[in-house]
């Protein structure tokens, strides 16, 4: 079990804010959309961040969207710094979040069997 770093948890959670407001803003690559960020984890040393995204849309838009991200990620750590009241910044690197889509298709999967499972009455 991992060790509680309330700092860098404060930290990871003020990216989570700031990031979203920053890419709507200033992030001016055509190929970065809509976009959530799910998650920012931030290592104990906080020297890296690793930000959790999702996309609507399909594989080609999350991989140039994800290129998009990566190629952002020094200006995006710039301007966290004229935010953030931190000496140094995390570095910051970007994580295609899955869990949205598995999180519909096991969705999709229960309404499935509880469908099949209306069609066939009790025995009892």
């Amino acid at each position: 079990m991992p060790k509680d770093f309330p700092r860098a948890r404060r930290v990871a959670d003020q990216i989570q804010r700031e990031l979203p407001e920053l890419i709507r803003q200033e992030v001016m690559d055509p190929r970065v959309g809509m976009l959530t960020i799910t998650e920012v984890e931030v290592n104990r040393d906080m020297e890296f961040a690793k930000v959790y995204f999702t996309t609507l849309g399909g594989e080609a838009e999350h991989s140039a969207c994800l290129l998009g991200l990566q190629r952002a990620s020094g200006f995006l750590r710039t301007q966290l710094s004229r935010r953030m009241q931190l000496r140094v910044v995390p570095k910051l690197s970007f994580v295609y979040d899955h869990s949205v889509e598995r999180g519909i298709e096991l969705s999709q999967l229960i309404e499935a069997a509880v469908a099949e499972d209306a069609k066939h009455p009790k025995d009892e």
